[in-house]
């Protein structure tokens, strides 16, 4: 016999943080986007990008480190970096230690690029987010988040 479990259904609290939730992750990348858009000529993504690469060692990362530090494919992070690449904000070349890789490297007019849009963009962060909240509220924000993401994927290290 094949008996029906009943859903656990979201109580009127959780369901509240839920949608509460739902339009964060919608609404502060559109309104992300839409300042590095106005201000710099960029996507989220495109930034998050060239800010990681800003940040690793030698301005270089593998490609497949650099799909997973940005959040995304490495199908989509390939069709970026070849947009990037026209910009000459961003070169590729074969990994010298490993030829199965690929690096992505950012070059000095892409380092020129995120030091132009970086205030821009952190200030609209600093707006949107922090200037709204107390401290006690930001570590809690933090541990929560890093929390959903270990939820959704054990591995993950959380930025």
């Amino acid at each position: 016999m094949n008996e029906s479990v009943e859903p656990r259904w979201l109580t009127k609290e959780e369901l509240e943080a839920w949608w509460a939730l739902v339009s964060l992750t919608i609404r502060l990348p559109a309104a992300l986007d839409a300042q590095l858009q106005r201000d710099a000529g960029l996507t989220h993504f495109e930034y998050q990008v060239l800010a990681t690469l800003s940040e690793a060692p030698d301005r270089t990362m593998r490609m497949s480190e650099l799909a997973a530090m940005a959040e995304g494919s490495l199908s989509r992070l390939s069709q970026l970096v070849s947009r990037l690449e026209k910009r000459l904000w961003v070169r590729r070349t074969p990994d010298p230690s490993d030829g199965r890789y690929t690096l992505a490297v950012l070059t000095e007019p892409g380092w020129d690029k995120v030091v132009e849009s970086a205030p821009g963009h952190v200030e609209a962060v600093r707006n949107l987010v922090f200037d709204v909240l107390t401290k006690p509220q930001i570590r809690q924000i933090a541990s929560i988040s890093n929390r959903i993401v270990r939820g959704i994927n054990p591995g993950d290290r959380c930025r």
